[in-house]
């Protein structure tokens, strides 16, 4: 079914039933294109539509079989992270529990719930995820009581569960083989190793007293950065894993509470940013020309401007020229 949208010049717009929050984009060959939108309803009930842009004739196309109803709004949505159309296509969510869905042609159904705690049917809200690429068995997870856990999802058990924080863990984003990162409500940035998984390094901590960090990026092109956000900050601070404690620069364009970023695939020189400022900025962070004295005063290379506070961005993951951004109810690709 051809779906409501706006078209102008470098940027296509799909105006969904509900309140978007959360977006993903397929990696599988077959499906370049593809997206995953999460609703944001105040209501027990939310959904999760599948959405095939067509890079041809920018059009979008949607069919009813493949929504979904999901338990609260999804914190996050993630595609299968392999182009590879040989493994079976699915996508995860998380909310209340992290949950994997298998797509087929005409229908999504639930493959498998993870509850991580053992001594109860409840579970701790899970606030993030990321699958990883290198290890597509593997799922980490963050939630707010204070753990992170490494799922191995084709045992559906748990591999590793950690007490990561002081307090809640926001976000988590994986560096590498066995390496992944966290931040949390006690505004610190913790690296680990599931090699030595007694001890974790800090790389950062929020100079604001008190102040959770709630996003964070690492770099998958360029593992030696990682981007991160605080709560209500306007700021978007990139760390240097190689220097600790000491931020490399910090970008300090936007108007209002940065709401998401993602870094560009492959060569992963370029941070896209959004937030209640209702713009997306993409900077230039990674380069010969790079110093860090100027990052308060660095201009973006590009912005954009949507109509209202964007909720969420992501750059497509195998298009380098295509980044994702919500707002209201609309999902908008920007062509970059």
């Amino acid at each position: 079914m051809q779906s409501p949208s706006e078209k102008k010049a470098g940027v296509y717009t799909y105006i969904g039933q509900w309140q978007i929050y959360s977006v993903a984009w397929s990696v599988r060959n077959d499906k370049r294109s593809r997206l995953a939108i999460g609703s944001f309803l105040e209501d027990y009930s939310n959904k999760v539509e599948l959405v095939q842009f067509n890079l041809d004739t920018s059009d979008f196309t949607t069919d009813s079989r493949l929504i979904f109803d999901h338990p609260y709004a999804p914190t996050n949505l993630m595609f299968f992270p392999s182009e590879d159309t040989s493994y079976p296509d699915m996508i995860a969510t998380s909310g209340d529990y992290l949950r994997l869905w298998e797509i087929h042609d005409d229908h999504i159904k639930l493959k498998a719930l993870f509850n991580g705690n053992k001594t109860s049917e409840f579970n701790s809200a899970i606030t993030s995820f990321d699958w990883a690429d290198f290890d597509t068995r593997r799922v980490a997870t963050s939630s707010v009581d204070t753990t992170c856990t490494i799922w191995d999802i084709e045992r559906e058990a748990v591999d590793t569960q950690l007490v990561a924080h002081d307090k809640e863990v926001f976000d988590i984003s994986w560096g590498g083989f066995n390496v992944f990162a966290s931040v949390s409500g006690d505004g610190s940035i913790r690296v680990f190793d599931l090699r030595d998984k007694e001890r974790s390094t800090i790389i950062y901590e929020n100079p604001v007293p008190e102040t959770p960090l709630l996003r964070l990026e690492w770099n998958k092109a360029d593992p030696r950065f990682m981007a991160t956000v605080g709560m209500d900050s306007s700021k978007i601070v990139i760390v240097d894993i190689r220097f600790p404690t000491t931020p490399l620069t910090e970008l300090c364009k936007h108007k209002g509470s940065v709401n998401a970023i993602s870094w560009a695939p492959f060569i992963g020189k370029q941070l896209c940013s959004a937030g209640d400022d209702s713009k997306a900025l993409i900077w230039e962070v990674v380069g010969s020309n790079f110093r860090s004295e100027n990052g308060g005063d660095m201009e973006p290379e590009m912005w954009y401007g949507a109509a209202a506070e964007i909720n969420h961005a992501r750059w497509s993951p195998v298009e380098l020229d295509w980044i994702a951004i919500t707002f209201l109810n609309k999902l908008q690709l920007l062509k970059v």
